[in-house]
């Protein structure tokens, strides 16, 4: 089941979209707070946005641009502001489409069909990971941390991946370099403590201090 967010404080408009894209079988959400849409994006694990351009606080274009930074997820812009301006900045924002208020409801919800279509249905879901604001972007195997964002070499993604989908839980060194291994990047143990230790050298340069945890004996963790 796809998941839409629906940035737009209009309420009227905003129910009417998610009553549609519940029939169709999506499910969808309506932002509530506007001065954190990109926490409720993350949360929510969004998979396409619809998003206006006028909104309390800050605008779409600055939801979008936060956005970009950390996904390539679908966004479609809706708005009344419908000059050739508008529509020029949402494309140039990389916005992937805009729908002119008002619209028929089909067809927005075709547009959200092609696009999943194009989007995912070729080759899967953008997946983010998040954990104290640590952001993790599997498909461009990046971290992104207070607007700064840092590139991984492919062993120390693929070990802080494993880390963020067992949040919580001790993964032993041994789990860690079979996974590795799986994924055709051979590592040894020594090579693993190396490893971990650029991964961490390089997380306390963007301010990321005590993320991956050691237990003696036991393995690695993030909380």
């Amino acid at each position: 089941m796809y998941k839409i967010l629906i940035v737009d404080d209009d309420l009227i408009i905003s129910r009417e979209i998610k009553k549609a894209l519940d029939n169709w079988g999506y499910e969808s959400k309506i932002t509530e707070d506007f001065k954190n849409v990109l926490n409720e994006f993350i949360e929510f694990k969004a998979d396409i946005v619809l998003l206006d351009i006028g909104l309390p606080f800050f605008n779409g274009y600055h939801w979008c641009r936060e956005i970009r930074k950390i996904s390539k997820v679908p966004i479609i812009f809706i708005s009344s502001m419908n000059d050739s301006m508008n529509i020029i900045m949402a494309m140039n924002m990389e916005g992937d489409d805009f729908i002119v208020k008002p619209f028929d409801i089909n067809v927005l919800v075709a547009k959200i069909q092609a696009l999943i279509r194009r989007s995912y249905e070729f080759r899967g879901n953008t997946n983010i990971l998040e954990n104290k604001n640590v952001i993790l972007n599997i498909e461009e195997c990046s971290i992104t941390y207070k607007e700064n964002k840092l590139e991984l070499t492919k062993n120390e993604f693929k070990i802080i991946q494993i880390l963020f989908e067992n949040a919580g839980k001790v993964i032993s060194r041994e789990d860690i370099m079979i996974k590795l291994w799986d994924s055709d990047s051979f590592i040894d143990d020594n090579t693993l403590t190396v490893n971990i230790a650029r991964l961490r050298k390089k997380l306390q340069g963007l301010e990321i201090n005590n993320l991956i945890k050691t237990k003696k004996g036991m393995g690695y963790m993030v909380e």
